[in-house]
């Protein structure tokens, strides 16, 4: 049975999520907490996220390969709808969370420590993994249906339901009914190995093709014939 607490992640528990999952193709969403791994921790951002009541599932530093996990992957998280800066400070309105947050059989909320104007993915990426192998057991498919995030100054992109329910990989840029714009222009084949996975091996790596018996004692005759016939040529 999959775990809904990811193996080895530190576990920060926040004190809310967004409820219960309504249901449909599980989903995987990607976003940045426009926070600099090098002056902000895995701890601290889990903590401020928590104080806030917009948990995400999982909180990722690239850099250093340190994770810790604020709610169980069957519950709703929080952070989708909402600026991707650690440092803001929602009022207190009241304001429910968007709809989204609870759509799929799972919607795993991915924040990474990083911006969208310098893509996560051109750091060493320590501890990927770990994570891609934990979505792997509950089943989430490795695709990318809405294709590359958008750039950090081209996020207004329009955001499609239809791709939306295919379920899989997504950047918080792609999200419907989402104002988050993170992650940026990551590169997803990179992210989900998809480079080595779905792509098919280069010609020369393919074993060659068994040739029935009949045609190499075919091919076979023709090759001394004409070595015959060279040779008479030259004289021999």
């Amino acid at each position: 049975m999959a775990d809904a607490w990811m193996p080895g992640a530190r576990c920060i528990r926040a004190g809310i999520d967004g409820g219960q999952m309504q249901g449909g193709a599980p989903r995987v969403v990607w976003l940045t907490l426009g926070a600099d791994p090098r002056a902000v921790s895995v701890t601290s951002a889990s903590q401020r996220l928590n104080t806030e009541n917009r948990p995400c599932h999982v909180v990722w530093d690239p850099l250093t390969g340190d994770i810790a996990q604020l709610l169980p992957i069957v519950r709703a998280a929080r952070a989708l709808g909402t600026r991707e800066n650690i440092t803001y400070v929602p009022d207190d309105c009241g304001h429910p969370m968007p709809s989204v947050n609870r759509e799929g059989r799972l919607c795993v909320q991915i924040g990474v420590l990083g911006s969208p104007r310098e893509p996560f993915t051109s750091c060493p990426m320590i501890g990927l993994s770990d994570i891609l192998g934990w979505l792997d057991s509950w089943q989430i498919p490795r695709r990318w249906p809405a294709g590359q995030p958008a750039p950090y100054r081209q996020a207004d992109r329009p955001r499609s339901r239809a791709l939306w329910a295919r379920g899989g990989h997504y950047g918080a840029s792609q999200v419907p009914d989402c104002t988050s714009i993170g992650p940026g222009s990551i590169d997803i084949d990179q992210l989900i190995g998809t480079d080595s996975v779905m792509r098919p091996p280069p010609e020369h790596s393919r074993p060659p093709m068994a040739i029935p018996l009949s045609q190499r004692s075919a091919r076979a005759g023709r090759d001394m014939a004409a070595a015959t016939a060279s040779l008479t040529a030259a004289g021999v």
